[in-house]
């Protein structure tokens, strides 16, 4: 699937989340709402993002912002994952790589100087109405909530 960009209408997915719930994109709408993906709970780059969204969360939700974070990983891995590093926004789990795929965030990359398959660490946000009002692909874990922080005026 080619990469998202603004204006279009937000795919819409049903996950489950890390505490078993199933989380529909849909049900959020009226709200803006920020999606990472990351390749894998627990990985040293993965727990830095996941953190930096935590730690940020509080001022991303006053300007309105809900925050999801997606990943292959089972949802008692991720369960795992937020008690260890007290994960504060709901991640969930996409096995079948499904919504990674439809939203661009799977597929081909450079990892260590080889081209492989897998997630592409990527952040969308998503407006009210529902459609794409930013999508990065590729950012760097240290640093891509400042950036995005900024880029959102938050």
């Amino acid at each position: 699937m080619p990469q998202l960009t603004p204006g279009q209408p937000a795919p819409d997915f049903t996950l489950t989340d890390h505490t078993g719930r199933d989380v529909a994109l849909h049900d959020l709408r009226g709200r803006k709402v920020i999606v990472f993906f990351y390749p894998a709970a627990m990985t040293p780059g993965c727990t830095k993002e996941a953190c930096d969204f935590r730690d940020s969360l509080a001022p991303l939700q006053q300007a309105g912002y809900e925050v999801l974070g997606v990943s292959p990983d089972s949802p008692d891995k991720l369960a795992r994952f937020v008690e260890q590093e007290a994960l504060t926004y709901p991640l969930l789990s996409d096995p079948d790589k499904s919504v990674l795929t439809e939203w661009g965030a799977y597929g081909e990359k450079k990892l260590y100087g080889k081209t492989v398959t897998g997630v592409i660490r990527s952040t969308v946000v998503v407006g009210e109405d529902g459609t794409i009002e930013l999508a990065r692909y590729n950012v760097k874990a240290t640093g891509h909530v400042a950036s995005l922080r900024k880029a959102l005026e938050v």
